[in-house]
């Protein structure tokens, strides 16, 4: 017999009509921001199936608008997103795909773009009951699920470069659950991602930053809140 949870049966605490499309697209936006230094200037959806076919609809656009600027899936400004959007001089689209059908029908892709100039791409998928997984960045095919603290790096694929993630962790007394290395090629850039059962400790960037090899790290917290 199946474990049925009450969360599965009560559902999560939200804003909006639809677990998958309003809890689950602000759960997405929400991680997608995570990843890339504030503030954001400009921020693309891409919505692939149902997403596109109803984000109107079922509030999809507030909520993933609201995500991406931090607000979590049962924050009450995600009803209003758009005109804080506007406040804050953040540009914005959303754009339906029809064309691509060989993907998870709850898809969106995020490009998201900063002051600095720095530019991010991030795809989504939501599962249901509000949980979702990130299964791209930056083109490369990952999975993760925010459940978790997460440390994201991105690295040259070389030896000694796990090693080398993992003493870190270790030195600052890091728990990991779990750690998967996901790459474009051999040799080339890769994308260790390792999720921890508690939150990480401060100095953790600037210990990985240690390795010549190390192009960028993100810190990805839990939601204890």
């Amino acid at each position: 017999m199946a474990f049925i949870s009450a969360f599965d049966v009560l559902g999560p605490n939200m804003i909006g009509p639809s677990s998958s499309h309003t809890a689950g697209a602000a759960r997405i936006a929400y991680l997608a921001q995570k990843m890339i230094a504030p503030p954001l200037k400009k921020a693309d959806f891409t919505l692939y199936g149902s997403f596109a076919e109803t984000y109107r609809g079922h509030g999809t656009d507030r909520a993933l608008l609201g995500g991406i600027q931090g607000f979590c899936e049962d924050d009450v400004r995600i009803r209003a997103s758009m005109a804080f959007a506007e406040d804050m001089g953040l540009e914005y689209s959303f754009t339906p795909d029809f064309d691509e059908t060989e993907i998870y029908p709850n898809t969106v892709d995020i490009r998201m773009e900063n002051t600095a100039g720095e530019v991010l791409t991030v795809r989504g998928e939501s599962v249901g009951g509000g949980k979702v997984r990130i299964t791209r960045i930056n083109g490369v095919e990952v999975n993760f699920t925010g459940e978790y603290s997460a440390v994201i790096v991105i690295h040259r694929d070389r030896p000694g470069l796990i090693a080398h993630i993992s003493k870190c962790l270790c030195d600052r007394g890091v728990n990991i659950a779990f750690m998967h290395l996901f790459r474009e090629s051999r040799g080339s850039t890769a994308y260790s991602i390792v999720e921890s059962d508690g939150q990480l400790p401060d100095g953790i960037r600037e210990d990985l930053f240690k390795n010549e090899f190390v192009y960028n790290v993100m810190i990805v917290p839990s939601d204890e809140r």
